[in-house]
């Protein structure tokens, strides 16, 4: 979508959220989010601040009403740059714009984006500062626990308390460090060992702020745990993998009625979409490799994702292959 007229948005709320993930969340997958989960707060992937304002500004934004409530997130460290942004994500329509300060890629180090800015709250609270000028909409800041080097209790509060003082309200807090030499990005997801309590003990020092918690959680009844420490929780890979599981989202953990009761009737409100997507020129696999898990560990579950990763590259593939495929699960629960 261009620069949207007046929408009527669905409250935010940061109880549950899906990570923004490079390459991942993009609006096809979030597309598919927002049909099993009205609640979920979702993220785009990051977007540098030299893309927005050098590149194709309508390309990166772009997104679907649908999509709400939806937060932008922001690679980039000069103040200027990133107030300008997010003029544009107020002027695009988006719910939140939010700061990375935890992508530990060598390529965002080298431009000081990401988790390298921890070494820099200053940077990192100026940043906020004239952002927070330039939109009416919550500004908040995603980042480690720490970077190597900086990696201690004292280090973690001295950042929280100055980004805060620049008047920052919200940290989403990956429960990890990133260590920046040595390790690849898929490494620091997985070796850094997660210290949650860390997590748990800023909100029990700050409770005047919004403390969510991310890192490592694949399921609700975990995210029920960290609701007892913090004020909510956010889910990357595990719900790119399995999305089936944002379907529980708004019953468990905001007592409402669940949009989609089955993965076919999830799959089914998505083909609209699709066949305007693939009017538009978009290319099949495009879309379908962000609905790949949707039958993750179900009968005929293997049998889709095949039928979908051998077919939906070929050039002219139409949403008959999406229903072809959705006919193998339906063939594998009746045999």
């Amino acid at each position: 979508m261009s620069v949207v007229e007046t929408v009527s948005t669905p409250a935010l709320s940061r109880r549950f959220s899906v990570a923004p993930m490079m390459d991942w969340t993009t609006r096809h997958y979030r597309y598919l989010a927002r049909i099993l989960s009205r609640k979920a707060l979702l993220y785009t992937e990051m977007v540098t601040t030299g893309a927005l304002i050098h590149g194709d500004t309508e390309r990166f934004l772009r997104h679907d009403a649908s999509e709400y409530p939806l937060a932008l997130q922001l690679g980039g460290s000069d103040p200027d740059e990133l107030a300008r942004c997010a003029a544009l994500a107020e002027q695009y329509g988006f719910s939140e714009v939010n700061l990375n300060v935890g992508c530990p890629s060598d390529r965002v180090q080298n431009n000081l984006i990401g988790a390298c800015l921890m070494a820099y709250p200053d940077r990192v609270a100026e940043a906020v500062r004239a952002m927070m000028a330039a939109t009416s909409l919550p500004v908040t800041v995603k980042h480690r626990i720490g970077i190597n080097g900086r990696e201690s209790w004292q280090d973690l509060c001295h950042f929280v308390e100055t980004v805060a003082a620049a008047g920052c309200r919200t940290f989403i807090v990956h429960a990890r460090i990133a260590i920046l030499e040595g390790l690849s990005p898929k490494e620091n997801r997985e070796i850094p060992p997660l210290k949650y309590s860390w997590v748990y003990d800023l909100k029990t020092r700050y409770p005047e702020l919004e403390i969510i918690i991310n890192g490592g959680v694949k399921s609700l009844p975990e995210c029920y745990q960290h609701l007892n420490h913090v004020d909510g929780v956010m889910v990357g890979r595990e719900a790119y993998h399995n999305p089936w599981l944002l379907a529980g989202v708004d019953t468990e953990l905001f007592g409402e009625a669940p949009p989609v009761v089955s993965r076919q009737q999830a799959l089914q409100a998505m083909v609209p979409f699709i066949e305007e997507e693939l009017a538009q020129g978009v290319a099949l696999n495009h879309i379908t490799r962000h609905i790949l898990g949707l039958f993750h560990g179900q009968p005929g579950g293997r049998q889709f994702r095949r039928h979908l990763s051998e077919n939906a590259h070929r050039p002219g593939s139409g949403i008959e292959v999406i229903l072809d495929a959705l006919d193998k699960v339906s063939n594998a629960k009746a045999a």
